[in-house]
């Protein structure tokens, strides 16, 4: 029948408004579920601990320059597109492929990283719970150098005992010193150099932080329960699919707004807010950093980071959809919303930064970071000089959990619906065991991430998974859908679901999705990694085996192009050639929601 109907799409036929399949997979209950979704899976911790580092760091305002340019370039155009394959086709990221079955292992490849960015991703949202639930207190507990600090803690700008090593003045930790019966010469350069009360609260309560990765130590049970709160809170919000994820969003992507406003607020009012504004994106921008490629490279980077383009999780939530969902305008709506998000999160963090500069006086070069320096020692650092910080403590790790638990939604939503467009009956019949099996699962593979080796095995896998992978898996997508499946045939289907027919429209993306984009995304693939090393933690290298480990996993994701690849070609007949073309060809239930499993309520067991 699919077949029979394709001829009609290719002209602007009509296409049923739901098919038995689109309502046994399931839909949106409203657009405002879509875009929420959409906006929770693209804002995430980047928007927040990474962004305003990188602006800061690349000349400010002048940074907002390339960025804009490769979100024009690179990240809408991309963005645009996989919303618009995963909307046409009413599948996830593997079976989407039928449109090119050749290029396939693609949405294995997705599957595959959106999988193991789960399992570290969870774990970050665990340190947030950790630090959240620390914020009841009526004294946070890395206000100070309490029972579990050691002689190097402390936090004094003013002291009896100062000491130089290096040319840096601090101060050590007097209450040990005393508490030793020892003394202290203000000349001595006897003592090692303090580290704040939150280093110390960071590497030896929370991490509890060993020697490297092969010192694997005990689970840290305290996270190891927070692990397991995140896990059973993402199995709850998809145990119904997008009917219940697509209400929790309501919370948990419209929360973070209301405490970065609140922080903002807040920030401005404080004494030497302006200095970390201006810091930021203000006066101290500097438009030559513009001349250097590593900025453009950062911009870039950060692009495909916040967009959480080519994880197969955009696909997955846009297959969801109505037909006839405008998905080129929540397309611009979204990317609009994230990068102003991040923009309003520079202001919130720098704000708050810049007072804590003025308190501490320090410049805000010492201070500033990104990542989990920002999240977890900065920032904590710096809530303590406000008035109730258990207040602002609850606030900000609050809205760091909302920020990454809906992106842990579309992360793990993308594996449960490649298993339930493999297996549909099965999914339909035992979703909340598949869901709550497929969780529990996740979990056990992310203890190892809990343990006192944990935060490097975080690194690794954010290094060798979710790194310089997804260029490669963007650039893949790119071509698939451009030069395979073809760009025009590809308009046309999205004319057939927005109805925009305009040449001079198409004309632009026609361009970006067939060279520019691809092009860019293979210069910042090809120096990703002529500039690849391997990763590290401050001094700490990673042993060898850990580093070969690293690259099976990249394997392990990859290697799915060519094994599915020469699957299609060993499937079909004919010379080699004549195999490759029409492996290249799209499968004869390609279309709009209408397979060849409408008519048979089976399990689907093929490619």
């Amino acid at each position: 029948m699919a077949s029979r109907l394709r001829p009609a799409f290719k002209r602007g036929g009509s296409v049923p408004e739901k098919s038995e399949i689109a309502v046994k997979r399931g839909n949106w209950a409203s657009k405002a579920d879509y875009l929420l979704s959409l906006i929770g899976y693209a804002v995430g911790l980047g928007n927040v601990w990474r962004f305003p580092y990188l602006a800061y760091k690349n000349g400010g305002g002048a940074f907002l320059i390339p960025y804009t340019m490769m979100l024009a370039l690179v990240g809408l155009p991309l963005f645009f597109l996989e919303c618009a394959l995963g909307q046409y086709a009413n599948l996830g990221p593997i079976l989407v492929w039928k449109c090119a079955p050749i290029l396939q292992g693609v949405g294995f490849s997705m599957v595959l990283m959106s999988a193991y960015v789960s399992i570290y991703y969870n774990v970050i949202m665990t340190y947030g719970l950790f630090y959240l639930f620390a914020s009841f207190q009526p004294v946070l507990p890395w206000s100070d150098c309490f029972e579990w600090a050691d002689e190097k803690c402390g936090r004094k700008p003013k002291g009896k005992c100062n000491v130089t090593s290096e040319g840096t003045v601090s101060t050590i930790n007097l209450t040990w010193v005393q508490a030793n019966n020892l003394t202290c010469d203000p000349n001595s350069t006897s003592y090692l150099l303090l580290e704040s009360p939150t280093v110390q609260y960071w590497d030896k309560v929370t991490l509890r932080r060993s020697t490297g990765i092969h010192d694997t130590g005990n689970i840290v049970w305290h996270l190891a329960l927070c692990l397991l709160l995140a896990w059973i809170i993402v199995a709850a919000s998809l145990i119904k699919g997008v009917k219940s994820a697509g209400k929790v969003v309501y919370f948990t992507a419209t929360f973070p707004y209301i405490m970065l406003t609140i922080l903002l607020v807040k920030g401005i009012t404080l004494e030497g807010a302006w200095d970390g504004i201006n810091f930021y994106i203000g006066k101290q921008s500097d438009i030559t950093k513009l001349k250097d490629a590593e900025v453009w490279k950062d911009a870039a980077t950060q692009i495909f980071f916040s967009l959480s383009t080519a994880f197969g999780g955009l696909i997955t939530l846009s297959s969801y959809n109505k037909f006839n969902n405008n998905c080129y305008l929540d397309s611009i709506i979204v990317c609009v919303t994230n990068s102003l998000t991040s923009l309003l999160a520079g202001f919130a963090i720098f704000s708050i930064l810049g007072h804590m500069a003025h308190v501490l006086g320090k410049p805000l070069s010492a201070i500033a970071d990104s990542g989990f320096g920002l999240a977890f020692i900065v920032y904590p650092e710096a809530l303590i000089h406000l008035p109730v910080p258990p207040f602002w403590s609850f606030l900000f790790f609050s809205m760091l959990v909302t920020l990454g638990i809906d992106s842990q939604f579309a992360l793990v939503e993308t594996v449960l619906s490649s298993i339930e467009d493999f297996f549909p009956k099965l999914m339909r019949n035992y979703r909340f065991y598949i869901t709550t099996g497929c969780c529990t699962i996740l979990f056990l593979l992310g203890l190892p991430c809990v343990t006192q080796a944990g935060i490097y095995w975080i690194l690794l896998i954010d290094t060798f998974c979710g790194g310089w992978t997804f260029f490669f898996a963007a650039i893949m997508e790119l071509i698939g859908v451009c030069w395979v499946y073809g760009t025009n045939q590809f308009i046309q289907n999205i004319e057939m679901m927005i109805g925009i027919k305009s040449s001079n429209f198409w004309r632009w993306w026609k361009m970006c999705w067939s060279f520019i984009s691809p092009l860019l995304s293979m210069v910042i693939l090809i120096w990703s990694l002529a500039t690849f090393s391997a990763p590290s933690f401050g001094p700490i290298a990673f042993p060898t085996w850990s580093v070969v480990l690293g690259w099976l996993m990249t394997i392990s994701c990859l290697i799915w192009l060519p094994i599915v690849a020469i699957i299609h070609i060993y499937q079909t007949e004919g010379t080699l050639w004549q195999r490759i073309v029409k492996a290249s060809k799209p499968a004869a239930n390609w279309g709009p929601a209408l397979r060849k499993i409408e008519d048979k309520d089976t399990d689907i067991w093929t490619l």
